[in-house]
C-alpha cells in the first residue's frame, strides 16, 4: 500500500468508512481503507441492530459490517486492518497519511473515518479495575458476569440498550444515571420500566470503585444531597458518551469545543480534500444509518474533488 498513489484512502473501517468505500469503489477511484481494529467500528460491539433501513428483522452487528466490507471490496475498495494512523499532512496536492508502524501511505483525498472513543468517568478504581470487573462493552464482556450482580453507568440509549442486553446473564443491574430523568428515547424507557432485573438509582454518580482482586463495591455520591453510600456489584459497564478521534487531523481541520470535525453538508472540512463522516463529525444524531449516509456523501464529494482537480 506504500508503493502508490491512492485516489482516496478512508481512515476507519465502521459504517461511514465503509460506506465511502463502497461509493469511491462504484466511481471507479482506487481506495484503501486503513483500521486499528476489524472492520465494523462501533457495530462489532452492538448486538442487534433494528433500525437500519431494510431489515426488518434485528441484524447482529458483526453480520451488517461484514455484509458492508464484502459489498466495498466487491467494488474494488483494499481493506487493510491492523493499522493504526499518528499523522495526516499535505505536501503540494498530495495527503501522506502516517502509520503508527512506520511509513507513510500517500493519497489524493483522504476520508476521515476513525470515529470516537467511550469517555471515562475518571474516578478512583476505574483504570485499575479495567478488564477486572470495569468493561466499556457489555456485547464482549457480559457472558463473563452470568447469575452476578452489575451496574451500569449513563443515561442515554447506548447505557439503556446495554443494561437490557446484560439482563440475558446478570442476576441484578443496576442503572445508574446522575439525573432524575434519562436521555433515551422512550421505546427503551418503556423496555427497561418492564423488565424486573433492573434498577434504576437516579441522582446518582459513581465516586470510587473498589474491591480486592475484582470489582466488588461502588461508592455512589448524591446528586443532589452529596452523601455518600455503597452498593455491592460485581462488574461497571460505563456508557456515558465518547470522545472523538480526531487527534491527527485537528490541524487540517475546524473542531467544536468537545472535539468533534466540523463539516459542511458536502462532508467538506477546512482542507480541500480533506473529509469528515460518521461519530468524529459534529452532527446531531449518530446512528449507524447517518453515518453510512456521510459517507456517501463523502466519496460524492472526493469524486468531485478529484474531477475538478484533472
Amino acid at each position: 500500500m506504500f508503493d502508490r498513489v491512492w485516489d482516496v484512502i478512508v481512515v476507519g473501517a465502521g459504517p461511514g468508512g465503509l460506506a465511502s468505500a463502497i461509493y469511491t469503489g462504484r466511481s471507479n477511484l482506487s481506495t484503501l481503507v486503513v483500521d486499528a481494529m476489524f472492520p465494523g467500528g462501533q457495530l462489532l460491539i452492538t448486538e442487534m441492530i433494528e433500525n437500519y433501513p431494510g431489515f426488518p428483522e434485528p441484524m447482529a452487528g458483526f453480520e451488517l459490517s461484514d455484509k458492508m466490507k464484502k459489498q466495498a471490496e466487491k467494488f474494488g475498495a483494499v481493506i487493510e486492518t491492523g493499522h493504526s494512523v499518528s499523522s495526516v499532512s499535505v505536501d503540494g496536492d498530495i495527503f501522506l497519511v502516517g502509520m503508527e508502524s512506520g511509513g507513510n501511505v500517500k493519497s489524493k483525498t483522504v476520508i476521515w473515518a476513525a470515529g470516537s472513543t467511550p469517555k471515562k468517568l475518571g474516578v478512583p478504581g476505574e483504570a485499575e479495575f479495567l478488564g477486572r470487573g470495569v468493561s466499556y462493552c457489555a456485547v464482549c464482556d457480559g457472558a463473563l458476569f452470568k447469575d452476578r450482580d452489575v451496574a451500569v453507568i449513563g443515561g442515554g440509549d447506548s447505557a439503556l440498550e446495554e443494561a437490557l442486553f446484560l439482563t440475558k446473564f446478570a442476576k441484578k443491574v443496576y442503572l445508574i444515571h446522575r439525573r432524575d430523568k434519562f436521555r433515551a428515547v422512550p421505546i427503551l424507557q418503556d423496555r427497561v420500566r418492564d423488565n424486573k432485573k433492573i434498577e434504576a438509582v437516579m441522582n446518582k454518580a459513581v465516586d470510587s470503585v473498589s474491591g480486592e482482586q475484582f470489582v466488588e463495591e461502588l461508592t455512589l455520591k448524591d446528586t443532589e444531597t452529596a452523601d455518600l453510600g455503597d452498593l455491592k456489584v460485581d462488574g461497571i459497564f460505563i456508557f456515558i458518551g465518547h470522545e472523538p478521534n480526531a487527534a491527527p487531523i485537528v490541524h487540517l481541520a475546524e473542531v467544536d469545543d468537545r472535539g468533534y470535525v466540523v463539516t459542511d453538508d458536502e462532508m467538506k472540512t477546512a482542507t480541500p480534500g480533506l473529509f469528515a463522516v460518521g461519530d468524529v463529525r459534529k452532527k446531531p444524531l449518530k446512528q449507524v444509518v447517518t453515518a453510512a449516509a456521510d459517507g456517501a456523501v463523502a466519496a460524492m464529494s472526493a469524486s468531485k474533488y478529484l474531477e475538478e482537480k484533472e
